[in-house]
Order: structure tokens, then sequence, then C-alpha cells
């Protein structure tokens, strides 16, 4: 499926952004979510790296198929008729086939660096609080904690896994979000003995009256 496109009634439109992301994130692909009412869609889009996806949604707007409509590369929004949301959808998919035609898209995960394990501290966190704010054209930075092992591993909410990584002789707790049905998941849980490499972000953790750090992970692969 080359693009993700729902529609629904009783969306709300302050989520719809969210949720097009998680699902861009989740199956590598440009997603629209529009959130119907009275006849009217609202809808935002989020792209991946490389493909425009506010070109195209202007481009509908200019064939007639929207009521509004514009954005830049990696997100976009829109107000549609329900009933051109047929004729949007089919449109859309279209570009998005005629460009994957041309430069399939393969997912990448860039990286600003490599951390060690003892670099992961509350004074870290608060030499890149002074990068922000982070956004479109100023990413937050995403890291590498390299050959690390997974001291213990448990699900916590939502299937969500929680672990304790030792990585160059420090520990570093860290949670992946919504992991327990995917690979990821799976390493984490179950890793064998062997070292991972492991991608994402610092955040704090506050729980409890200390101030500690947390990875949050993003992605991984076996060393």
């Amino acid at each position: 499926m080359p693009l993700l496109f729902a529609a629904g009634e009783g969306w709300h439109p302050g989520v719809i952004g969210i949720v097009a992301a998680r699902l861009k994130e989740r199956y590598h692909r440009p997603a629209i979510v529009v959130a119907l009412d009275g006849g009217i869609g609202k809808g935002s889009g989020r792209s991946v790296r490389g493909l425009d996806l506010g070109a195209m949604v202007i481009a509908a707007r200019q064939s007639g198929l929207l009521v509004n409509g514009g954005g830049h590369a990696m997100a976009a929004g829109l107000t549609v008729a329900q009933d051109k949301i047929p004729e949007l959808r089919a449109f859309l998919t279209a570009r998005v086939e005629k460009f994957l035609e041309a430069s399939p898209l393969v997912p990448t995960l860039m990286l600003d660096g490599m951390l060690a394990g003892a670099a992961a501290t509350p004074d870290f966190i608060a030499q890149l609080d002074r990068l922000k704010p982070f956004g479109t054209g100023n990413p937050e930075p995403r890291f590498a904690i390299p050959s690390c092992r997974i001291v213990r591993a448990d699900l916590v909410g939502d299937k969500h896994v929680r672990c304790i990584l030792s990585a160059a002789g420090a520990t570093v707790k860290g949670i992946a979000f919504r992991a327990l049905d995917n690979p990821l998941g799976a390493a984490l849980l179950k890793p064998q003995g062997r070292a991972l490499h492991l991608a994402g972000y610092l955040r704090r953790d506050n729980w409890n009256g200390q101030d500690r750090v947390q990875f949050q992970i993003e992605d991984g692969a076996f060393a």
C-alpha cells in the first residue's frame, strides 16, 4: 500500500496529526487521517523522508479536489468535502505510486552520534535542551548506544518494554513504547545473550523525586 489514508466520523481534529505520525512511523509510508463532521473533512498528513507530501496536497487543491490544503515536504493539512474523499484518495495514491516507481522507499534512521552509557546524564540532557525548540528543520538529536547488553527487561503499561541496559560499564534505564508485538520488543525481551546496538532519544525520568535519565528506544539491531 503506497499511501495510508483513513477517514471517519467522530474523530477529534486535534489528534489526527498524531495518529498520522504514528501510522507513518509504524509502516514507513506517507499517511493522511481525515476527521469528518457535517460533510466536511479536516485532514492531517505526515510523510517520509524524500517524498514531498505538501506538494501533492497542493496539486490536489489546484485540481479542485480540496476546499483548502497545503504544507511542506514532511507534513500537510487539508479540508475536503466528504463526497470528494474517494477521488482525493485515488489522486494522492497515484502520485505516491508514481514517485515510488522511480524512488522506492527504504526505511532510514538518521543518527546524530554514538553515546556511551556513562554520558547519559541529566547534565547532558540540560545541554541538549539548549538546542530547543525541536521540530522540522531542527530535529531532536537521536543517539545510538552501541554494543549494549540487556540486564533485565519486562512489560509495563500497554505493550511497552522496559529494560536496564549495560553499556560500556554503565547502566542505563530504557523503554521501548508499543514494542511488544514487533521485532524490537522481541529482541529486548529475549536477547539470548547477544549484544544490541540501540537507537533513540534521551529523556528525563523524574519519578519519585529523583532526577534520572531514560533512553527512549526507537530501533535496534543485534551487534
